[in-house]
C-alpha cells in the first residue's frame, strides 16, 4: 500500500509540531502535511518530561535571538493557538534566571552579558551586595558574580505548549498518523519516500526529520547524512522546603546544579560533564544516588535553609544532545534538496520550538529564511568540524 503527502515530518512533538503548525499557516504553502509520531500518548518524549524553561542568557547571538522570539510567543499563545475560541494556558511565569559565578567566570559573564543586551535581553550583572539584598536567604560566600534576567525568563508547562502546536496543527489541516517512519527512499538528491513500521510506503514531496532522541541520528544514517546526536538521561527531582523563598529566580549554581519553584515545592537537577551516550531513549530509571551525593549537598550549600528539605518525586527523561557542541541542528539535511533537519536540541527544544518551527517554514516554502537567520545552526558546520560553541549550557 503506498500513500502521498506533499511533506512528511518524521516526529510529531513540540518541534515537529511548530513545524507543522508553522507550514500549514504559512501563507504561501497549499498541500497535505503528514506528521508520523509512533507514540501519541507523547509520556516519554522530551516534551513531556523536560523542565520546561526559557532564557536569553546563551553566549551565542543566535540563540538569544531565538529565545527572545520564543518568549513573545509564549506570552501571546492564547491567541496564536487558539482554536475555535478556545485559548491554550502554558501557565508561563517569569520567574528569571540567575547564574551564579566566580571571579574566574566573571569574564564570561560580562562577555555574554555585552551581547544579550545588544540584541534586547534585560540582563543585569550583581555583585554579592546585590545578590545579597535580593535574595537574602541565597549564601554569596564564594561568589563574585550574579547575572539575573529581569524579564523574559522563566519556565511553562512544556508538555501543555506541545499539545497547543499539535492541536492548532490539526485544526490546521495537519494530519497525525501514529507510526514510526523506519527507512528513507533516497535517489540521488532528493528524499522520495518513507517506509513506516507497519510496512507502508509514503512518497513525499519533502521530508523533515524531527524524531528526536529516539529517531533523529537513526534517519539521518538511513539519509546518507550522519548526525552526532545521542539521547542523554537527565534525572529531575522534586522537593520541599520550610521557609520563606521570596521572588525565587532559576538558580544555576557555580556547582551545575540547578532548582526552581513549582508549585509549593521546588525541582532540582544536575548534568554530569560526559554521561554515556546511547542510541534509543530507553532508560528511564531515575538515577537517585545522584540526588544524595551531588545535588542535596550543593543545595544545602547555597540556601542553609535547604539542608532540612523533604524529597518528593522524581523522574528521568532523554535530551537529543548533540556532542559537537550542544546547539541544535536545523536547516537542510546535508546535500539533500527536499530534505530538512530539526534536531539535536540538547534540552532547548522546547523554549526554540516556535523560531525554529518558523524559520524551517519559511525555508522550506520560500527557499531561504526571512524572519530570522537560523544559518549559524546548519548541518554544514558538523561535516566541517566547527563547532558552535555555547558557553551557557545546563
Amino acid at each position: 500500500m503506498t500513500d502521498t503527502a506533499d511533506i512528511v515530518i518524521a516526529g510529531g512533538a513540540v518541534i515537529g509540531s511548530s513545524i507543522a503548525w508553522h507550514l500549514a499557516t504559512h501563507p504561501g504553502f497549499r498541500g497535505r502535511i503528514l506528521v508520523v509520531e509512533p507514540d501519541p500518548t507523547y509520556q516519554f518524549s522530551a516534551s513531556a518530561l523536560s523542565a520546561g524553561s526559557i532564557r536569553q542568557q546563551f553566549s551565542q547571538p543566535v540563540n538569544i535571538a531565538i529565545s527572545l522570539y520564543g518568549i513573545d510567543f509564549l506570552r501571546g499563545i492564547g491567541e496564536r493557538l487558539a482554536v475555535e475560541g478556545e485559548r491554550p494556558e502554558i501557565g508561563l511565569h517569569e520567574g528569571g534566571y540567575l547564574y551564579l559565578g566566580t571571579e574566574e567566570t566573571r569574564p564570561v559573564f560580562e562577555a555574554n552579558n555585552v551581547d544579550q543586551t545588544r540584541l534586547g535581553a534585560r540582563i543585569a550583572l550583581l555583585d554579592p551586595a546585590a545578590l545579597a539584598a535580593r535574595f537574602p536567604y541565597l549564601s554569596t560566600e564564594d561568589i563574585t558574580i550574579g547575572s539575573l534576567g529581569l524579564a523574559g525568563e522563566g519556565w511553562f508547562d512544556g508538555y501543555g505548549l506541545m499539545q497547543a502546536f499539535r492541536k492548532a496543527a490539526r485544526a490546521a489541516g495537519v494530519e497525525y498518523r501514529k507510526a514510526r517512519v523506519v527507512s528513507l527512499l533516497r535517489k540521488g538528491e532528493r528524499i522520495e519516500g518513507v517506509t513506516l513500521d507497519s510496512g507502508e510506503a509514503i512518497t513525499c514531496g519533502a521530508f523533515v526529520n524531527a524524531a528526536g532522541a529516539s529517531g533523529a541520528r537513526f534517519l539521518c544514517e538511513q539519509a546518507g547524512c550522519p548526525v552526532p546526536v545521542y539521547a542523554k538521561k537527565r534525572s529531575v527531582f522534586s522537593f520541599a522546603a520550610k521557609g520563606e523563598f521570596p521572588a525565587h529566580p532559576l538558580v544555576i549554581d557555580t556547582s551545575g546544579v540547578w532548582w526552581r519553584p513549582e508549585g509549593t515545592g521546588f525541582i532540582t537537577g544536575y548534568s554530569p560533564d560526559e554521561p554515556e551516550p546511547i542510541d534509543f531513549a530507553h532508560d528511564f530509571e531515575v538515577d537517585w544516588p545522584l540526588f544524595e551525593d551531588v545535588i542535596w549537598p550543593a543545595l544545602a550549600t547555597r540556601i542553609p535553609a535547604f539542608e532540612a528539605i523533604r524529597p518528593g518525586r522524581a523522574w528521568a527523561g532523554h535530551y537529543d544532545m548533540n556532542l559537537l557542541d550542544h546547539n541544535a541542528v536545523v536547516g537542510r539535511l546535508g546535500d539533500l534538496a527536499n530534505a530538512y533537519l530539526a534536531c539535536g536540541f540538547s534540552g532547548h527544544g522546547l523554549q526554540q520550538s516556535p523560531a525554529v518551527g518558523r524559520g524551517l517554514a519559511e525555508l522550506i516554502v520560500e527557499g531561504a529564511y526571512r524572519s530570522l537567520d537560523l544559518g549559524d545552526l546548519g548541518f554544514a558546520r558538523l561535516t566541517a568540524n566547527r563547532p558552535l560553541l555555547e558557553r551557557n549550557v545546563i
